[in-house]
């Protein structure tokens, strides 16, 4: 995947989901001191317009991704992130079905049936995405710690809780006295 394809996915899942969860927020917890708005936010038309207009950047991140990450690491077996990738992969195609249907439903019942498979769907991806992320995210931390910066600490707390093998401390300080010699 090249760094412009991991940006797209990385920038499109962080707005689409992050006006998602303010727009679930507002729609969802809010409520409104006026007891005859409509909304119960006064930004929430807005909010929900933003969900809605940068959707489409997450279907073309998908898309753009689908070739050479989902698809390439499925026919070579790739284990690592695995589970996570099949499972976003199972999420996204109600996901965006829903959030169309959503828009589209005229009936009141079928509107809610969408909007619970849309909250479940988009849950259940944001939980796939940062689950798919976090190797990645261990990994870099492992490699700051390596160069002695003063995240080790945090890294060992974050290798032990996700079940790796870390370090000894004075194995850890043997090894940055050694890089900065």
């Amino acid at each position: 995947m090249s760094r412009f394809e991991a940006w797209a996915i990385h920038i499109s899942t962080l707005l689409v989901g992050g006006t998602g969860l303010v727009y679930a927020w507002m729609a969802y917890l809010v409520r409104p001191t006026d007891p005859y708005a409509i909304v119960n936010h006064p930004l929430q038309p807005q909010v929900q317009h933003g969900h809605v207009l940068v959707a489409p950047l997450l279907v073309f991140a998908a898309g753009l991704i689908w070739q050479r990450h989902v698809w390439a690491h499925w026919s070579r077996g790739v284990r690592r992130g695995k589970k996570s990738g099949v499972g976003m992969v199972l999420t996204l195609v109600p996901m965006v079905a829903s959030g169309y249907l959503i828009q589209t439903a005229v009936d009141g019942s079928w509107r809610k049936a969408w909007v619970a498979v849309h909250l479940i769907a988009s849950a259940l991806w944001l939980a796939g995405y940062l689950a798919h992320q976090m190797p990645l995210v261990l990994q870099k931390l492992s490699r700051l710690s390596r160069r002695g910066d003063d995240l080790a600490p945090t890294v060992v707390h974050l290798e032990r809780r996700a079940g790796a093998v870390a370090e000894e401390p004075e194995h850890r300080r043997a090894r940055a006295q050694r890089s900065q010699t």
